[in-house]
């Protein structure tokens, strides 16, 4: 991870990892049964799968996997100031859009269709919802030089 002149982290650098830890988590609990309710009705992917991550949020196998390879992405990209913003900002621009993409899927009343792969419920929308703006929030507002006094950004046309 890139360091400071004092040898900390950059703070965007820290809540990149705080988010990719929490996917990693929320992967592997989609496959414990017991927190996963229906665990038995776990299906690869689609609008099939009755499994419910903590009885609310519907997941498949394919769900799980995406929330891990979303984390292990987020671990990778954490080590440099500029791979965590585009975690985070760009991370929260996609889960913007998965929320779309699930309240079309909701409203255009293919919830139970073969546009639903993922798949998606309401729970899902409002979670992708706060996911998307809670990290466009952090990628976009979390700063190296934040509070230090310092300037924000390095124009090119200034030194």
């Amino acid at each position: 991870m890139t360091r400071d002149r004092r040898g900390t982290r950059a703070r965007v650098q820290l809540a990149a990892v705080a988010v990719a830890v929490l996917f990693l988590v929320i992967g592997v609990l989609g496959f414990v049964p017991g927190i996963t309710t229906g665990y038995d009705d776990l299906t690869f992917a689609g609008h099939t799968s009755e499994a419910r991550l903590l009885g609310l949020f519907q997941i498949s196998v394919l769900h799980n996997a995406l929330h891990l390879l979303f984390g292990l992405a987020g671990l990778v990209l954490a080590r440099r100031i500029a791979g965590a913003r585009i975690f985070l900002a760009g991370g929260g621009a996609l889960y913007l859009g998965l929320c779309l993409y699930g309240l079309y899927v909701k409203f255009a009343g293919t919830e139970h269709g073969g546009a639903n792969f993922i798949p998606l419920n309401g729970a899902d929308n409002l979670l992708h919802l706060l996911l998307g703006l809670g990290m466009l929030a952090l990628g976009l507002l979390l700063s190296n030089r934040m509070g230090t006094g310092g300037r924000l950004d390095n124009p090119i046309d200034r030194p």
